[in-house]
């Protein structure tokens, strides 16, 4: 399973960015797709995600009402709207996959994207 993350960049607190995550159209019509991200010294936590129809979603509470996860079926890819950045928000941001679920914790989690830096300056 192949994971292409992109989208990153620098941007000033309050801009925003879309990540991509792109996948096969099979890993993509069966499994579920989580957002994580790990910022230097810090553990990787979840951001969003949603499970394999894209009909439940759930976001940290540190990024609710700002970021929106979604899905384009025909491109089988997952997008990860941010917006009102802050520079808490910098970090490496994973896409990853693995039950058709929705799941929240790394471990669920059996399959990475590279990673994509996100930089939001001050």
């Amino acid at each position: 399973v192949q994971l292409q993350a992109s989208g990153g960049g620098s941007v000033e607190a309050g801009g925003s960015l879309r990540l991509s995550c792109s996948a096969s159209a099979r890993v993509f019509n069966n499994y579920g797709m989580g957002w994580f991200r790990q910022a230097p010294g810090k553990e990787r936590e979840f951001v969003a995600g949603l499970n394999w129809l894209g009909s439940m979603t759930h976001y940290a509470d540190s990024v609710k009402g700002r970021f929106t996860i979604s899905r384009d079926k025909d491109k089988s890819i997952t997008y990860l709207q941010m917006n009102s950045l802050t520079s808490e928000d910098t970090a490496i941001y994973y896409c990853a996959t693995g039950h058709p679920t929705l799941c929240l914790l790394p471990y669920e989690y059996d399959n990475w994207g590279q990673g994509t830096l996100v930089t939001v300056s001050s």
